[in-house]
């Protein structure tokens, strides 16, 4: 946590300089800290970008009272149907396959590229990212809100535990229920239920895949092993009573967090 108290500013971006911002400090959560890697990777500037950044949203947290060339603390893309066709598809597809979410006729948002500083984790901040990402699905009618989640490595039997209680406790409905797909895809069901260390298990989830589930959040089928990033990868999946919650949850709690 930072030792000073932060003053938060929530923009989207609008210049080349704020996405740049955006993945700077994507390049050092994901690729320097996580030992991620991409085709794009600009490791002499240290950003880590692809090409869906300029067909997508950038959200970004900044805290003013750190040196302006590192005030941006933590960030979120956001990609809407309309974005990804521009793209010519959702950025989690190679992995996933969204059919059942495309036919639903629902109005979707892909959430990706979330990442916290680390000096920032466990605080306030994610509330304030997440105060400004249910405004902008309340602006934008969003029925359902998905993406990748990842857990670090690319051992699926170390996370066997994890993955399974993923599976028996908060697999999404089949209306919404995305599989992965490809050589990569990974079974998620690898212990019976009766098997599986509740306590544990939830130990080794990732604190973002935890906060997707209070608020709602289920999973698809199958994981996919990004061995590029370095991640295991289930596909979150929130359905509108579960946005509907995430507003909620920021409005009651909006007076805490300064």
């Amino acid at each position: 946590m930072p030792i000073h108290s932060p003053q938060f500013q929530i923009l989207h971006a609008q210049s080349p300089d704020d996405l740049r911002a955006a993945q700077k400090l994507r390049y050092a959560v994901f690729i320097r800290e996580l030992g991620g890697a991409g085709d794009l990777v600009d490791h002499a500037a240290q950003l880590e970008c692809d090409r869906f950044d300029e067909f997508a949203d950038h959200l970004l947290l900044r805290d003013l009272s750190r040196p302006k060339a590192d005030q941006t603390v933590g960030v979120y893309r956001l990609l809407t149907q309309a974005q990804a066709d521009q793209a010519g598809q959702f950025y989690c597809e190679d992995e996933f396959d969204l059919t059942v979410l495309r036919q639903s006729g629902k109005r979707l948002l892909e959430l990706g590229r979330s990442c916290l500083h680390p000096d920032y984790r466990g605080g306030a901040a994610m509330m304030h990212l997440w105060g400004a990402l249910a405004d902008y699905v309340a602006r934008a009618e969003i029925d359902v809100l998905f993406g990748a989640a990842s857990f670090h490595g690319t051992d699926v039997d170390k996370l066997a535990a994890p993955l399974s209680l993923l599976y028996h406790r908060h697999l999404a409905p089949e209306t919404l229920r995305v599989t992965a797909k490809g050589p990569n895809a990974a079974d998620m069901n690898r212990l019976p239920a009766e098997q599986i260390d509740r306590v544990s298990a939830m130990r080794d989830t990732p604190a973002l895949i935890k906060a997707y589930l209070r608020l709602g959040g289920t999973v698809g089928d199958g994981a996919f092993v990004d061995k590029l990033f370095n991640t295991t990868d289930i596909c979150m999946v929130l359905a509108a009573d579960a946005v509907s919650q995430l507003q909620r949850d920021i409005y009651v709690r909006g007076g805490q967090n300064g």
